[in-house]
């Protein structure tokens, strides 16, 4: 059976995640997560992108990333490779790290993407038990960085965009992005 084909568009971001395969982890200690990043800066040197949440669990990972200038296949087979290729020789690891080709998920309105950014910061908290107490305690995540306005060390992270998205909804004027990803009354369900 043929893949289906993804659709890429430069303006839009999508929600990519990768899990290991069998759900083991791929991440085991923190230089495996220091790794993944200079990967992800790496494959930014190669084509600019843009990614506003990040959440590196260890045995998957969200992106909400926007690649304008080429499809984002091409970005995500360095990051994933290269990853891949690390992870084997490091561990003397033989066959598929990943479960399957990445999911990408292609978010066209503003409220999604705010939802799904959402989801992407509270999977720290969403186990059970919670590897943390507080979203920007974990370090493997973009949201401390809004949470306490340091700058990313990244500069593919954004964290300027989903706070400004609360200004064109006229409805969540009011409303902080903060404020909107601490609610634990709402779950997965779009704001209005």
């Amino acid at each position: 059976m043929a893949r289906k084909k993804r659709i890429w568009s430069p303006y839009h971001f999508n929600h990519v995640v990768m899990r290991g395969n069998n759900r083991q982890n791929i991440f085991n200690n923190v230089d495996d997560f220091r790794e993944f990043f200079r990967v992800v800066q790496y494959a930014r040197q190669k084509y600019p992108f843009t990614i506003i949440t990040y959440c590196i669990m260890t045995n998957h990972y969200h992106l909400l990333i926007r690649s304008p200038e080429v499809p984002l296949g091409k970005v995500m087979a360095i990051i994933n490779r290269r990853y891949s290729d690390y992870f084997k020789k490091k561990y003397h690891y033989t066959g598929q790290l990943y479960e399957r080709r990445y999911f990408a998920d292609l978010i066209k309105s503003p409220i999604a993407l705010l939802t799904i950014s959402r989801y992407i910061h509270r999977n720290p908290i969403a186990t059970i038990p919670p590897i943390v107490q507080k979203m920007e305690h974990y370090p493997y995540s973009s949201y401390r960085y809004y949470k306490t306005k340091l700058p990313s060390p990244y500069l593919f992270v954004d964290t300027d965009y989903l706070p400004s998205l609360f200004l064109r909804i006229p409805q969540q004027r009011s409303k902080s992005y903060l404020a909107f990803c601490e609610n634990e009354e709402i779950r997965s369900q779009p704001i209005t």
